[in-house]
C-alpha cells in the first residue's frame, strides 16, 4: 500500500485565507527595505520580483567577476542592488543595463572571505556565528548568551583586528541550538523533526530532504510517533559542510508530491533556487507551523556545541525545537532552505539558519519533481533577455552559472551559512509559523 506523503500544514497564499495568520499582517507594504541609501538611482533599475532578482544576481556575479561584492534585494523598491569594487565603468554600465541598481563598496568578496577564514581559525567558539551581509558590505558576527568572559574577549579582539569597516559584532539574547522536531512531523530514534521537501533520488525512487542532524540521529523515520518507519536515511551531513539528509521512502510506490502543506493550503514547489539577502521567505515546521521573515545573511558559519556547520543562510525567521528540517520557501513556490538551528523562539524572535536546498540537491544527486534540477535555481526568460543586453548570452539558471568566471562560487559562497545544526535528540516542537500572501513585501 503506497504512502502518500503530503505535508499536513499549508501556506496561506490566498488573500481570503490570511485572517488568522498574524505574520502576514506585518508583511504588507510597510516594508522598510531601502538599506544604506547608497544604491545608484540614476540607472533607473528595473522593478523585479525576488525570484527574478536572485536569477539576475547569479548572472551578474559571473559578468562582474572580481568586481562583484555581493548583492541584495531591496523589497521596498523591488530592486536588485549589486555591490561593485573598482572603477571598471564598462562593467557597471552592463550591470545597470541588466536592470540592477549599482553601488560602489570598499570590501571585495575576496577580502570578506579572508576575514571569514580568520574568524574560523581564531574564533571558532561555541555559540558564535558569522555571515556576509551585502547590505552593509561587512561580515555580521553574532555571539549568543553563552559567549562570555575570555571567549567574548577573544571574539571581540579578533573582530577588531580584522580592521575598521570589515565586520560588525553583536550579541544575541538566545542560545544557538538545533531545532530537531519539523513541516510535516517525522519521528525517529526518540527525536522529532520536520520533513523539508519531497524529491526524486538519483536512482529514480521517491525521497525527501530534512536536516542532517536529524539524519544522523536515527536511521529510520516514521510519520507518526511510535509508528512503522516510512523512510530510511540514505545520506546525511552534519556537522561540517552543511546540515542536510536524504531519506528514501521504503515503499517505492509512495506518492511524494512536490508541495508544502502550510496551515491548510498546498503550496506547489516548482524549483530550487538561490536565496537573496532581503528576500521575503516563509518557513513551515511541525512545532510552530508557518512563520515568515527575511534573509539577512549568506555564507554563514555557525559554531554549535556539537560542531561547526558552514554554508548556511541566515534569517530573522523564528523557529523552535521540532522545526528542524522543515521547508523554507517563497510564496511563488521556490524551495530555498531546510531549517537547521538558531537562537530564540517564536515569542521573542531570534536568528535561524537554513541549509540551502540547491547545495543539498547537488550533494545527494536528487531533483525536485516540480522541475528544478539538482542545485539549480531557474532563471526566467525576461531576466535572461536583460542579461543578453548586458553582453551575457546565458539563458536559464544553469547556463548562467556556467558563464563568465565563477558564478556559482559567488552565489554558493554567499549562501554558505552559519550553523551547526544540532539537537538531533531534541523532541521539542517546530518553528514554522509564518504567512504567505500575494503581494507581500519584505518585513523587518
Amino acid at each position: 500500500m503506497s504512502h502518500k506523503r503530503i505535508p499536513k500544514r499549508k501556506a496561506v497564499l490566498a488573500v481570503g485565507g490570511v485572517a488568522a495568520l498574524g505574520a502576514a499582517a506585518l508583511l504588507l507594504p510597510n516594508a522598510n527595505a531601502s538599506q544604506d541609501g547608497a544604491a545608484d538611482t540614476r540607472a533607473a533599475p528595473r522593478p523585479l520580483k525576488a525570484a527574478d532578482a536572485s536569477d539576475l544576481a547569479v548572472q551578474l556575479s559571473g559578468l562582474l567577476g572580481d568586481a562583484f561584492a555581493g548583492s541584495y534585494y531591496d523589497a521596498g523598491r523591488q530592486q536588485l542592488v549589486v555591490n561593485v569594487v573598482g572603477d571598471n565603468n564598462q562593467l557597471v554600465v552592463q550591470a545597470k543595463k541588466a536592470g540592477a541598481a549599482v553601488r560602489e563598496v570598499d570590501n571585495s568578496t575576496t577580502e570578506l572571505k579572508a576575514a571569514a577564514r580568520t574568524l574560523k581559525s581564531e574564533a571558532t567558539i561555541p555559540g558564535t556565528a558569522w555571515a556576509v551581509d551585502p547590505r552593509t558590505n561587512k561580515i555580521l558576527v553574532t555571539a549568543d548568551s553563552t559567549v562570555t568572559g575570555g571567549d567574548w574577549d577573544t571574539l571581540e579582539s579578533t573582530v577588531r583586528d580584522l580592521g575598521p569597516g570589515m565586520a560588525t559584532l553583536r550579541k544575541s539574547t538566545g542560545t544557538f541550538k538545533t531545532f530537531a522536531s519539523g513541516g510535516d512531523a517525522i519521528f525517529g530514534g526518540g527525536a522529532r523533526c520536520s520533513l523539508g521537501f519531497n524529491v526524486t533520488a538519483g536512482d529514480g525512487t521517491p525521497a525527501f530532504l530534512t536536516a542532517g542532524h536529524c539524519g544522523v540521529a536515527a536511521a529510520q523515520w516514521s510519520d507518526t510517533q511510535g509508528g512503522a518507519p516510512i523512510g530510511t536515511v540514505d545520506q546525511a551531513v552534519f556537522p561540517g559542510q552543511g546540515d542536510f539528509a536524504l531519506v528514501k521512502y521504503d515503499d517505492p510506490a509512495t506518492e511524494a508530491p512536490s508541495e508544502v502543506n502550510a496551515e491548510g493550503q498546498s503550496v506547489p514547489i516548482v524549483q530550487a533556487a538561490e536565496a537573496t539577502v532581503g528576500q521575503q521567505v516563509f518557513r513551515m515546521g511541525s512545532t510552530t507551523g508557518l512563520a515568515d521573515g527575511t534573509v539577512t545573511g549568506l555564507d554563514a558559519t555557525v559554531n554549535y556545541p556539537e560542531g561547526t556547520v558552514t554554508g548556511l543562510i541566515q534569517t530573522n525567521v523564528c523557529a523552535e525545537p521540532g522545526d528542524s528540517g522543515g521547508a523554507m520557501f517563497t510564496q511563488d513556490g521556490l524551495a530555498l532552505g531546510l531549517t537547521s538551528g538558531g537562537s530564540g523562539d517564536c515569542t521573542v524572535g531570534g536568528e535561524t539558519f537554513f541549509q540551502p536546498v540547491t547545495t543539498a540537491l547537488q550533494a545527494v544527486g536528487a531533483t525536485l519533481d516540480g522541475g528544478g534540477a539538482a542545485g539549480a535555481g531557474g532563471a526566467e526568460d525576461g531576466v535572461g533577455g536583460d542579461q543578453q543586453d548586458a553582453g551575457d548570452q546565458q539563458q536559464g539558471a544553469e547556463d548562467q552559472q556556467q558563464g563568465a568566471g565563477d558564478q556559482q562560487e559567488g552565489t554558493e559562497d554567499q549562501q554558505q551559512g552559519a550553523g551547526d545544526q544540532q539537537g538531533a535528540g531534541e523532541q521539542a516542537g517546530g518553528e514554522d509559523a509564518g504567512t504567505d500572501e500575494p503581494g507581500l513585501t519584505q518585513n523587518h
